[in-house]
């Protein structure tokens, strides 16, 4: 899919519509016969087609998000790339046109590269966060306009979450990145950095940490040799590894059930917990 030669990082905004609205729109028999063939087929013909006829729904939903301060055509190229995402993912057999299945995709890309643009610190971590940043400054220009009032307390009735959770919001939108070498007083090479505490350990603390890091590592090496063969065998691919095993990868090794790892696991914990408080 890597053939769209659409070059919308540079054109303007009305020369990239020139070029988009040459592509004609598809009806739902070809367009199911092109996203057969692609399907079954690999055809990337196909599936550039697919991809050239939606290109005016991208843009559609990216103007939706322009109140975020980016440029249109960055958020439609994000787009575009969700759109060639769900070319390759749809399945014409569900019976649902491209653009119904695609429109997740398209919001889901140009959402990241919003989230990713807007701080270099993250201010969406969980769902619930990522939901609020879009719909805050919808909701709050909405009771404005039916109420005349967009206090924190309605905006989170209205969304259904907490007071405190949309204060934050607010206050991570309203505050953009500083630049740390931005000088504080021009000409005087005095920046925000020099007011930053250092705060990493001394040699001391370093070699206090490196020394009760080996430490732990000799108790538990002696440790691990009061466990029997498999027992030590669990512990290691359960919790001494970088990728652990799961109960039941270590069940058909052994031949047993997956209760019985867990009941093993636990009770090899039990012995480890014993030798390392003494």
């Amino acid at each position: 899919m890597s053939t769209l030669n659409l070059p919308i990082t540079t054109d303007t905004f009305e020369h990239y519509m020139i070029q988009v609205n040459r592509f004609e729109l598809l009806s739902a028999e070809e367009e199911h016969n092109l996203a057969t063939r692609h399907l079954q087929n690999g055809d990337m013909e196909a599936a550039h087609t697919l991809i050239c006829a939606n290109l005016r729904f991208v843009v559609k939903v990216a103007n939706e998000y322009r109140g975020y301060g980016l440029r249109l055509l960055d958020l439609i190229q994000e787009g575009n790339i969700g759109l060639m995402l769900a070319v390759k993912k749809f399945d014409p057999e569900r019976g649902t046109r491209l653009i119904t299945y695609a429109v997740w995709w398209i919001r889901a890309y140009i959402q990241n590269y919003i989230m990713r643009s807007w701080s270099l610190v993250k201010i969406g971590t969980t769902q619930m966060q990522k939901k609020l940043f879009f719909k805050l400054a919808q909701t709050r220009n909405a009771l404005r306009n039916l109420t005349g009032s967009d206090q924190v307390e309605d905006i989170a009735r209205e969304l259904e979450v907490n007071e405190n959770v949309v204060a934050e919001m607010s206050q991570r939108m309203g505050s953009r990145d500083t630049s740390l070498d931005v000088e504080l007083t021009e000409g005087e090479g005095y920046t925000m950095l020099n007011t930053l505490a250092d705060k990493q350990a001394n040699q001391e603390e370093l070699l206090l940490a490196d020394e009760e890091q080996q430490l732990n590592k000799k108790r538990t090496s002696i440790a691990l040799e009061i466990l029997k063969p498999r027992e030590r065998r669990i512990i290691e691919q359960r919790i001494l590894t970088d990728s652990p095993k799961t109960l039941q990868d270590l069940a058909d090794e052994f031949g047993v059930s997956r209760e019985r790892i867990r009941q093993i696991e636990q009770n090899a914990l039990s012995k480890l917990r014993t030798v390392m408080s003494e």
